[in-house]
C-alpha cells in the first residue's frame, strides 16, 4: 500500500488550517488517513508547525512518500535530515549517539535564526508602531496649530465688535441714569399740577357755599324786613 504524508485541510474559509497526516495515496485529500503527525498553521507569522518527528521519520523509513509542501515542511523541522541521519546509522556509517549529537546541535542553530528572526520582526514592527506614533502626533500638532491659527482670527474679528460695546456702555449707562431723573421730575410736575388743581377747586367750592349761604340768609331776613315795615306804617296810621 502507498503511503504518503501530505497535508490534510481543516479550518474556516479563508483561514485555512492544515494537519499533516500518513494517509493511503489512493484516498481522497480530505479522507481517511493513518496516522496524524502535526499541524500547520500558515495564518501566523512566522507559521506554526508542531510536528511528531520521530513518528515522522519511522514513515519515511518505512517508505512513506511526502508531497511537495509535506516535504518542505519535514526539512524545516529537521524530519528529512534525522531521516539521512538514521540512514547512515542503518548503513553503519554514524552511531546512534553521533546522530543524536548533530540532531541537537541542528537544533539549537535553527533556534538562533529563530530566535534572531523573532527579534528582526519585532524590532520591525516597533519601528513600524514609532513611525505611525510620529505620524498621528504630526497630524495632531497640524490641527491644533490650524485650531489656534483659526481661533486667533476670530479673536482678531470679535476685537472691534468688544470695543464698539465698551465704548456704548457708558453712554447707555448715562441714558439709563437720565431716564430715571427725567421721570421723576414729570412725576413733580404732575404732582404739583394736581395738587394746584385741588386747591382752586377747593376754593371754588367755598366761593359757591358761602353765596349759597348769603343768598339763604338775605332770603331769611326779606319776610322779616317786610313785618317789620308793615308793623310801622300801622302804627303811624
Amino acid at each position: 500500500m502507498p503511503v504518503r504524508i501530505r497535508l490534510q485541510r481543516h479550518g474556516k474559509k479563508g483561514k485555512p488550517f492544515y494537519w499533516i497526516v500518513a494517509a493511503d495515496s489512493r484516498v481522497k485529500r480530505d479522507g481517511r488517513y493513518l496516522e496524524k503527525l502535526g499541524t500547520y498553521n500558515p495564518n501566523t507569522h512566522p507559521v506554526t508547525v508542531t510536528l511528531d518527528i520521530d513518528k515522522s521519520v519511522q514513515w519515511l523509513q518505512n517508505g512513506a512518500q511526502p508531497s511537495d509542501t509535506a516535504r518542505n515542511l519535514l526539512s524545516d523541522e529537521g524530519v528529512m535530515l534525522k531521516n539521512h541521519l538514521v540512514s547512515g546509522v542503518r548503513k553503519g556509517a554514524l552511531t546512534e549517539e553521533q546522530v543524536t549529537e548533530k540532531f541537537e546541535a541542528w537544533v539549537k542553530e535553527k533556534e538562533g535564526k529563530k530566535e534572531a528572526l523573532l527579534n528582526n520582526l519585532k524590532q520591525q514592527q516597533n519601528k513600524e508602531k514609532a513611525a505611525v506614533l510620529a505620524a498621528e502626533q504630526e497630524v495632531s500638532a497640524k490641527r491644533k496649530a490650524a485650531a489656534e491659527e483659526a481661533l486667533a482670527e476670530e479673536t482678531a474679528e470679535e476685537a472691534p465688535a468688544v470695543e464698539a460695546a465698551a465704548e456704548e456702555a457708558p453712554a447707555a449707562e448715562e441714558t439709563a441714569e437720565e431716564a430715571p431723573a427725567e421721570a421723576a421730575a414729570e412725576e413733580t410736575a404732575a404732582a404739583e399740577e394736581t395738587t394746584e388743581e385741588a386747591a382752586v377747586k377747593a376754593a371754588a367750592e367755598e366761593a359757591a357755599a358761602a353765596e349759597e349761604t348769603t343768598e339763604e340768609a338775605a332770603a331769611e331776613e326779606a319776610p322779616a324786613a317786610e313785618e317789620a315795615t308793615e308793623e310801622a306804617e300801622g302804627e303811624e296810621s
